[in-house]
């Protein structure tokens, strides 16, 4: 199945196994397998999409951190991972292991990382994740990430990616640094897909509540108001299932849950959770 049939109503990359985690950090130090595929079943069974694999914290075991990762995630369940490494050599010898094309995560407009990045990605079938940043640092407006995004999917599109296999990361920031932070990101999606409307859209949904109290409710809500603007992805805990009742509300009212079939099964399940 390719990568552009498999896209639901909203793209939900499991963040949980990720090596900055202490849990995981230890469970991959040890090679704990159970831990790893007990994580990643009850992200399958809580709705994920894709599952992201991160193996960077462990300094110096990046790559066969990773290639450990892979191969036991894969036993466990039939899911697409997200492979996330800014390091081609890593990626190089990950991609083939993938059973499924995966979204590699990430390619930026910096230049010590695009160039490698391209080269590596140039005829490649898997998703891209593309970050919104170049060498000048963090976008300050929403023209900057449009900007940013169009020049990061014409040069993709370069390389022989179309349009469904781009996932743009307007990189969400805090809005306890800057209280326009919100409306910035909601705005840099409503642009981009004006004018790429078939990319699609990932995020760090929760750093726009980085500093705040009562993170988790400033997250729903700023998810619901991004997906009305046109966000079809998020990079999340699948297991808050709050979160997950957002989501499946919000594409119920959005109407890209036809007859409501996702969210009267999510509630059959238990899933809907006031």
């Amino acid at each position: 199945m390719s990568i552009q049939e498999r896209i639901p109503m909203f793209n939900i990359i499991g963040e949980r196994i990720n090596t900055s985690r202490k849990s995981v950090f230890e469970a991959v130090e040890k090679r704990d397998k159970n831990y790893i595929q007990d994580d990643v079943k009850k992200q399958q069974a809580a709705g994920a999409t894709y599952i992201d694999v991160n193996a960077g914290a462990r300094i110096g075991h990046e790559r066969e951190d990773m290639l450990w990762l892979i191969e036991v995630i894969q036993e466990s369940v039939d899911l697409p991972l997200c492979l996330d490494s800014p390091d081609p050599g890593t990626l190089k010898d990950a991609l083939p292991l993938t059973e499924k094309d995966p979204l590699v995560n990430s390619i930026t407009l910096e230049k010590d990382r695009y160039v490698p990045m391209a080269e590596f990605l140039a005829g490649k079938t898997c998703g891209v994740v593309a970050l919104c940043m170049d060498d000048s640092g963090m976008p300050t407006s929403a023209d900057q990430v449009i900007d940013r995004a169009a020049k990061l999917i014409e040069g993709l599109k370069n390389i022989g990616f179309d349009e469904k296999r781009i996932f743009v990361d307007p990189l969400i920031q805090p809005i306890a640094t800057d209280t326009l932070n919100g409306s910035m990101a909601l705005a840099s999606v409503q642009g981009i897909s004006k004018s790429y409307p078939q990319v699609h859209f990932t995020c760090g949904l929760s750093n726009i509540s980085y500093g705040m109290p009562q993170r988790r409710v400033l997250n729903r809500t700023f998810l619901t108001l991004m997906m009305a603007h046109g966000l079809d992805g998020a990079i999340m805990d699948p297991l808050d299932a709050k979160l997950m009742t957002a989501i499946r509300t919000a594409d119920a009212l959005l109407g890209k849950d036809e007859s409501c079939l996702g969210y009267l099964k999510a509630f059959r399940e238990k899933r809907i959770i006031e």
